[in-house]
């Protein structure tokens, strides 16, 4: 089994930013120095299990939603994050992203078939 350290990374930064919070700020919560938050957003470094949690619970997330990318039943970390999506959207957004899921739904199936 191989880690996606990238998409990790991509998830943390786009948490950390979700919050408000500069990489200096993370760091600071999660007890890392800011070059390893970088270098963890990056996907540059591999990231050990203490530091994960650390960076967790910094952020108020479960590791699930860290490490969904590399996890084979991460389907509720997906959906919920669906639902956080289009929790927002208008009538006309959610009928248009509504169609564009079908479509895309349909292809994927039809591509796997």
């Amino acid at each position: 089994m191989r880690l996606d350290y990238q998409g990790i990374g991509i998830r943390i930064r786009r948490l950390r930013k979700d919050k408000n919070l500069t990489q200096q700020m993370l760091a600071e919560l999660s007890d890392l120095e800011p070059s390893n938050i970088s270098h963890i957003e990056r996907g540059a470094t591999k990231l050990s299990l203490p530091t994960l949690v650390s960076i967790a619970n910094a952020l108020d997330a479960t590791v699930d939603e860290l490490l969904c990318d590399s996890l084979t039943a991460s389907k509720s970390v997906y959906e919920q994050e669906a639902a956080q999506l289009l929790a927002d959207c208008s009538h006309q957004e959610l009928k248009i992203i509504t169609e564009t899921m079908r479509a895309l739904k349909a292809s994927l199936r039809q591509s796997q078939g």
